[in-house]
Formats: structure tokens, sequence, C-alpha cells
């Protein structure tokens, strides 16, 4: 099937990061297979996450369809946008039939992009990952590949102002080599996570950046930053949700 939505959404992409001025540092792009399906298992701090963990997949000429909850996809604008670039809609009451779209996806030899945390980290901390990703790879039999994204909360994240200027902030984006899926679902979603967490301390500690002493909100807390603990995060989300339901309830009567 020919790609008619996803170049020039490229080429869009490409020039705002420019008038942005993001500079990129990007570590084992090699990883990617140049053919044939992979899961991209990604951590999650920006809303831009899955623009950057793509920029990385384009190094070796491969495109990323990203799995997105089912309501971005109502959207009037984004919505064809992402049908058309043949992203996969997550529908949380149709879950099942999410999966089965990304596995199909991965067997045709296509890059499936997941968020194991399933939502954005106030703490910018790694939380608990769902085995989706890890469950996919597997049954799909393809290579299951961390990828850690870093700088992007300073772009625009939950909770804060965007930052769509010209900021030059630097994003980094890892991918690390195969995470084996010969064992256990929950086993390998642990690896996958511990995994991830060194390229995101390694991430962390390469940044280019430091922040000054009125800019420490992108920092996590263990390194000395003002960013909610995971705890803190926790609560926050827990609270986000009470209150989502009760707008939703209070529509409803």
């Amino acid at each position: 099937m020919p790609e008619i939505v996803y170049p020039p959404v490229l080429a869009l992409t490409r020039g705002v990061f420019a008038v942005q001025g993001l500079r990129f540092t990007v570590t084992g792009a090699e990883h990617i297979p140049r053919s044939g399906g992979a899961v991209l298992a990604i951590n999650h701090i920006g809303y831009f996450d899955f623009t950057y963990a793509g920029y990385a997949a384009l190094k070796v000429g491969r495109l990323v369809r990203f799995m997105a909850k089912q309501e971005v996809f109502a959207h009037p604008v984004a919505g064809p946008l992402l049908r058309g670039m043949r992203h996969i809609p997550v529908d949380r009451a149709l879950g099942a039939q999410s999966y089965k779209a990304a596995v199909r996806a991965l067997a045709a030899g296509e890059i499936v992009g997941v968020f194991p945390e399933a939502t954005i980290s106030r703490s910018f901390e790694l939380k608990e990952f769902k085995s989706g990703a890890a469950r996919m790879a597997t049954e799909a039999g393809v290579p299951l590949l961390p990828v850690v994204v870093w700088g992007s909360q300073r772009v625009w994240t939950k909770g804060l102002p965007r930052r769509l200027g010209r900021t030059r902030t630097p994003i980094t984006v890892s991918v690390g080599p195969p995470v084996p899926t010969d064992g256990d679902v929950v086993a390998v979603t642990g690896v996958l996570r511990s995994r991830m967490a060194d390229q995101l301390r390694e991430a962390q500690e390469s940044y280019p950046d430091k922040p000054g002493p009125d800019d420490t909100w992108w920092l996590p807390a263990r390194l000395g930053g003002t960013a909610p603990t995971l705890a803190e995060a926790a609560e926050l989300d827990r609270l986000e949700v009470k209150e989502r339901i009760a707008r939703r309830r209070a529509k409803g009567s």
C-alpha cells in the first residue's frame, strides 16, 4: 500500500523540529531492523514522544505505526491523519481488537510503537509496565526493542505549559538491543523495564543541558528536581481519573 499521508506529515514535522531548533542525539538506531516487524517499547514523559521515537526509526528508513488511544482518532483533524498513517487505535473497552490489529501489523512486517506505561509519567521516572509489548512481540515472533526518550518533557508534558517556540532543546533518543522474548511475558516485561531504566539513567547522565536553580521542574526528584516522586505522581493520576469520571457522570445526569 503506497504511503500517501505519512511523507508530507514527516516533512512538516521535520520543519517544526528545525524551527524549534531541537538538537537530537540518537544512539542505537542500528538495532532497528531495516525490514520485517519489530516492537518499539518507548518510555512516556511528554506528548511528542512518538514523534521523537519515530525520528530514530527514520535513521534506518523505517516508519512506525503507533498505538494511540481511541479518543485521539476521534479528533476531526488528527483522526484522519492518524488513520492515513495507519496508526493503531486503542479502545480500552475493546482492547483485544487493538492487540490483534497490532499483531497483524507486526506479522505483515510493520514496526509498531508501544508505550508500556500507557500514560505520561509525571515523575519522569519509569512507571509500572503493562505486558502488551512483550506479548505481541512474542506472538508475532519479532524483536522487542527498548527505546528511551529524554528531554521531551521540556517541550510539552502533562500539567505544565507548552514550550513550542525556538527553545533549542536537546532531545535524546536511545534504542537498545533486542530483549529476548523466549520466556514468560511477565519476566520478559521485567527485563524490558530494567533495560529501559539503565538507558534512562545513561540518557540523564549524558544530557548536555543542566538546569539552573529556578529550572529544576524537568528533573526527577531522584536527581534533585522538583518533579513529583513516583508515589506523588500516582496520586495525581488517581485524582485525575476520579475527576474525569465525575465529569462524565455530571454530563450524563
